[in-house]
C-alpha cells in the first residue's frame, strides 16, 4: 500500500531532495554499461540491486543527517515499452521490472525513513522518444494510451506518485497527467530545456506549463525543471507571474554544456557541486516555493550535498 499517495507531504513547505544523476553515476563512476542509458537494467542481477540500494542509502543519508525529506525516484525513466522492447524486454516483463522497482523502494523507505525525513516514493517514467530531441511526436490522446500500462504498474504498487522526466514536448505531459488522473495517482511534470530557455521543441517554457494546466485543470501536483544547467533558465524564472509558482522542484545537470554537447561527450563533466549550490540558493531567493532540490546528469551525492547545505542555509 502507498503511504502518501493521498497526502504528498511535499506539498508542505519542508524541504525536500531527490538523488542525482543515476545514469551517469553509474556509466562513469562505476564502469557499468548501461545499454539505452537504462538503469532499470541493474535490477536483473543481485549485484545490480544491491548497487541500486547502495547508491540511494548514499543520498537518504544526506536527508536524515540534514532532517530534510527525500524522494525516492524508480529507476524506470527508460522502462516503456518502445525502450524495453529494444532491450528485449516483453510488456510483461517491464510490468514486473517497475512494480519490482517500487517494491525496492518501499523496503528502503522501511529502512531509511525517520520521522523527520519522511521518503515520497516516485515511479519515475520518461519520454518515448530521446531525452533530448523529440524526433516522433504524439498527441495528448495517443502518449495517454503509450503512456498508460507504465503508470497502471505504478497505480497498483506502493508507488506515492509519478513523476514524468525531461519532458520535451507538451502534447506527450498531457498524456502523461491524463493517464495518471484516471488512475488516481498523483503526477508531477518535469521538463527539460535547452541553453535558451525553452522545450527542446522550441515552445516556452511557461507556454508548456500553462497549456499542460489549461488542458488538465491545473491536475499536476507541480511542477519541476531537469537535465538542464541552470545558466540554461535562470533568466526564464525571473519575475513574479502566476506560472511560476507552480515549478516547485529542480534537478539541474552538472555540466553547462548543450544538450548535444553532452550527447557527444565520452567523459563525465561534472562541473563544480559547490557552484551548483549557489546557483540552487539564488533560485530559492527568486522563488519561495522551490522545496524539492536534486540532480540530474554528471552530478552525484557531493553535488546534491552542497545543494542541500546551500537552500538550508538560505
Amino acid at each position: 500500500m502507498s503511504k502518501y499517495r493521498n497526502s504528498l507531504p511535499q506539498l508542505s513547505d519542508k524541504l525536500f531532495l531527490t538523488d542525482g544523476g543515476m545514469e551517469t553515476t553509474l556509466i562513469f563512476h562505476d564502469g557499468i554499461d548501461l545499454p539505452y542509458f537504462a538503469a532499470f537494467d541493474q535490477l536483473r542481477s543481485e549485484d545490480g540491486i544491491n548497487r541500486i540500494r547502495d547508491y540511494y542509502r548514499r543520498y537518504a543519508a544526506i536527508a536524515t543527517s540534514n532532517n530534510v525529506g527525500f524522494v525516492l525516484e524508480s529507476v524506470t525513466w527508460r522502462a516503456n515499452s518502445d525502450w524495453g522492447n529494444l532491450m528485449g524486454y516483453s510488456d510483461t516483463a517491464l510490468d514486473v521490472i517497475n512494480q519490482q522497482s517500487i517494491k525496492l523502494l518501499d523496503e528502503l523507505r522501511t529502512e531509511l525513513e525517520t520521522e523527520n525525513s519522511p521518503m515520497v516514493i516516485s515511479g519515475c517514467i520518461g519520454p518515448r522518444g530521446d531525452g533530448y530531441d523529440p524526433d516522433d511526436f504524439m498527441t495528448a490522446e495517443q502518449a495517454q494510451h503509450y503512456h498508460t500500462a507504465q503508470i497502471k504498474s505504478f497505480a497498483g504498487s506502493a508507488a506515492d506518485m509519478v513523476s514524468a522526466m525531461t519532458m520535451t514536448y507538451v502534447e506527450e505531459a498531457i498524456g502523461i497527467v491524463r493517464a495518471a488522473c484516471v488512475e488516481n495517482i498523483p503526477v508531477v511534470i518535469s521538463f527539460t530545456v535547452e541553453t535558451d530557455g525553452r522545450l527542446p521543441s522550441g515552445q516556452d517554457l511557461k507556454e508548456a506549463i500553462e497549456q499542460v494546466d489549461t488542458e488538465t485543470l491545473s491536475a499536476p501536483a507541480y511542477y519541476m525543471i531537469n537535465c538542464a544547467h541552470p545558466e540554461h533558465f535562470e533568466n526564464t524564472l525571473a519575475g513574479d507571474e502566476a506560472w511560476l509558482k507552480r515549478i516547485q522542484g529542480i534537478r539541474a545537470n552538472a555540466s553547462n554544456k548543450s544538450h548535444a554537447e553532452l550527447d557527444e561527450c565520452d567523459t563525465l563533466d561534472d562541473g563544480n557541486p559547490v557552484e551548483l549550490g549557489h546557483a540552487y540558493k539564488a533560485f530559492t531567493r527568486k522563488l519561495n516555493q522551490l522545496n524539492v532540490f536534486g540532480g540530474c546528469c554528471g552530478t552525484d551525492h557531493r553535488h546534491v550535498a552542497a545543494i542541500c547545505h546551500a537552500v538550508t542555509a538560505a
